[in-house]
């Protein structure tokens, strides 16, 4: 759900631009060419958005980066994650022409995130984000699901991507929060 606004859905000619936008903007990194820029007649493209870009090679992750909070309207940050997915995740190589035509690239675009007590996650409609001090620490809604796991591995995994110990999440000074994803990808 996106608020009181019932859920939260991107249309079909939106979820085809910024694919188009996600590649075309990996293309032009990798030529040296102007990157893209999109047409300001939806809505959509200028609300403030979180979102995520994931590549994959052959189902295999290849890169993902993102914002949860949306500070940029959402083809800037579309723009700005594929750039980031395809040249500036840590752990993995610069992407290389040869890797670009075989990867297939996702976008999720977020809803706000709100906090919520561990037992209101429900797997594969929630992303989560579990929280204590300075570690944070981030898993989309599709990953449980791909995994299939029930929530509490859900929560356990999102631990430990944190850096934090499986179980932090049942601690009164860890918080948890959650957030929805329009997922959609080339496939």
């Amino acid at each position: 759900m996106d608020s009181a606004q019932g859920p939260f859905t991107v249309a079909p000619p939106t979820r085809k631009f910024l694919l188009k936008l996600a590649r075309e903007t990996i293309a032009s990194q990798l030529s040296g060419n102007a990157l893209p820029a999109p047409p300001l007649d939806d809505p959509l493209l200028l609300d403030p958005r979180g979102a995520f870009v994931t590549l994959k090679i052959e189902g295999a992750l290849r890169g993902c980066i993102g914002h949860i909070i949306g500070s940029l309207p959402l083809w800037l940050c579309v723009r700005e994650n594929s750039i980031a997915a395809a040249f500036r995740d840590p752990r993995f190589p610069v992407l290389t022409i040869d890797e670009f035509e075989v990867i297939t690239i996702e976008i999720s675009v977020l809803t706000p995130v709100r906090v919520v007590c561990p037992d209101e996650v429900v797997v594969g409609r929630d992303g989560v984000i579990v929280e204590r001090g300075a570690a944070r620490g981030l898993l989309l809604p599709q990953v449980a699901a791909e995994n299939r796991w029930d929530r509490e591995t859900f929560l356990d995994q999102t631990c430990r991507k944190a850096g934090l110990e499986a179980g932090c999440w049942r601690h009164p000074n860890t918080a948890v929060s959650t957030f929805s994803a329009e997922v959609f990808g080339e496939e």
